[in-house]
């Protein structure tokens, strides 16, 4: 019986099964010509030059590419395409199209620039390649970011926890949404401070399985219990939103994570310094972002499987995309696998606020020109940053609109951010005579999603859609021309 369940749910999903296929053959072929374009070198690495025994520390390849993906796939690869697969099955192509020449492409260059550079992390490459005057206004953008996803991965893998592991009411900021709050918020703390291979390297291991087994499981899930999915011919290319949303530039700025995050640059930045040999970035940087993309792909194609079958509705999808990975987990996995699988959510958020906050250290460090890497000196830099933390995630708790609010802003700041990364790729490229439009198109791409998007945004500028779309038009144009001209000079 099982086995014409399964053959049902394959002939149940050929828009995600190819979906499947451009993700794989896509990265191999993709990846393989990023590769040959930046031609690793028999070089030491900044981990071996400049080993301190906190942030630059030689790891094993696939340590290293472990800690990467567990750093970028927080709950926006989960949440994120929960809410997206409303626009129907395009979601299954643009996923796995946007990784493979976006998202990957994206985090392969900034890690591979950053140990071509001695692992400078993000803002010092920005200052490199694009000037001062850029580095000051990219500074600023990604502090903030750094301290929304601080906020939103305590806010939703606690809220997670309490509702779905304690059954407890996450309304409120009660005794018990407290005291989750606290144990991330310390975890946080020693994470930051502590020398990389100490406690990350260490627990990332553990982490990773309860990640790839929730994964996997809810993959499989979804061809053992026979959920049924649309297909593109059925719903038109585009599909009709229900709550009227447009496709362009709301998908992107949704499914952000799962595609193109800024937030990835600076991960691979930071992870550029446990590298010990060039020839091992392919692995950690490109290919860790295909396997978020797969993560991306397999809950959107749950939470269409589960609407279909009338486990959750619409608004749920919208509204409720945490309620969702409970109801869809325990729905496939029972109850054991299910609560596994949440905890595999729950550790992808926790595994990405650490580094995010042990990033902005750094990124601090940096910018007041503090090389000592001591325990104290990195504490005295850190508490600034995690008081503005506690206060981003007291005002989202107790506001009404509090986290909505969060996650629009983080959402839009993760995008912005990754224009500024292709820029930075883009005058790298074109000055190491490389072909620098595979960098260039995608930053114009996301110049226009972030215009349209802040042009037109209640967060924004409240404009109407027709003129978002031409401000943004006129943006991307500017951005297009200003880089190949600045790049070239």
């Amino acid at each position: 019986m099982n086995r014409y369940f399964f053959l049902f749910g394959v002939i149940a999903m050929i828009t995600f099964l190819i979906g499947l296929v451009i993700l794989i053959v896509g990265a191999a072929l993709y990846g393989a010509f990023c590769n040959h374009v930046m031609k690793p070198q028999n070089v030491a690495t900044p981990a071996i030059k400049r080993r301190d025994g906190v942030d630059y520390v030689p790891l094993n390849k696939w340590k290293s590419a472990l800690i990467e993906l567990l750093n970028i796939a927080g709950t926006g690869p989960v949440l994120g395409p929960i809410q997206g697969i409303l626009f129907g099955p395009i979601a299954f192509l643009t996923i796995p199209l946007g990784c493979v020449f976006g998202g990957a492409f994206h985090d392969y260059m900034s890690g591979m620039i950053s140990l071509r550079h001695d692992g400078e992390q993000m803002p010092a490459l920005v200052r490199r390649f694009l000037g001062n005057n850029v580095y000051l206004v990219y500074n600023v953008f990604v502090c903030i970011l750094m301290l929304l996803v601080g906020a939103v991965f305590i806010y939703t893998p606690g809220d997670l926890f309490v509702a779905q592991i304690l059954k407890g009411d996450v309304s409120s900021l009660s005794g018990e949404v407290l005291l989750v709050y606290g144990i991330i918020f310390a975890y946080y703390i020693i994470a930051t401070l502590l020398p990389i291979d100490k406690i990350i390297g260490r627990i990332y291991p553990i982490f990773g399985a309860i990640l790839l087994l929730s994964a996997v499981g809810i993959f499989l899930g979804l061809f053992i219990n026979g959920y049924k999915l649309n297909e593109i011919w059925e719903t038109g290319f585009f599909g009709v939103h229900p709550m009227g949303e447009n496709f362009i530039p709301i998908f992107f700025v949704t499914v952000a994570c799962g595609i193109v995050s800024g937030f990835h640059s600076t991960q691979a930045a930071m992870i550029a310094r446990t590298v010990k040999d060039e020839h091992d970035g392919r692995a950690i940087f490109y290919n860790t972002m295909i396997a978020e993309g797969f993560i991306a792909m397999t809950w959107a194609a749950a939470a269409m499987g589960a609407c279909n079958l009338g486990l959750v509705d619409t608004n749920a999808l919208y509204k409720s995309a945490a309620v969702v990975v409970g109801i869809v987990a325990n729905d496939m996995l029972g109850g054991i696998g299910g609560a596994v699988a949440v905890c595999g959510v729950i550790v992808l958020a926790i595994t990405s606020g650490d580094t995010a906050l042990r990033s902005l250290r750094l990124m601090m460090s940096d910018a007041f020109g503090i090389r000592k890497a001591d325990k104290k000196t990195a504490l005295m830099v850190s508490l600034p940053i995690f008081a503005v933390v506690a206060a981003v995630l007291f005002f989202a708790k107790t506001n009404p609109s509090g986290f909505s609010v969060l996650w629009r802003y983080f959402s839009w700041a993760n995008e912005t951010i990754a224009v500024f990364a292709f820029a930075m790729i883009s005058v790298y490229m074109i000055r190491h005579k490389m072909p620098y439009l595979m960098a260039l198109i995608p930053g114009t791409f996301y110049m226009y999603i972030v215009g349209a998007y802040i042009l037109h945004a209640p967060i924004g500028f409240n404009m109407p859609w027709e003129a978002s779309y031409v401000g943004a038009a006129v943006f991307s144009a500017l951005y297009f021309k200003g880089i190949k001209s600045f790049g070239k000079r």
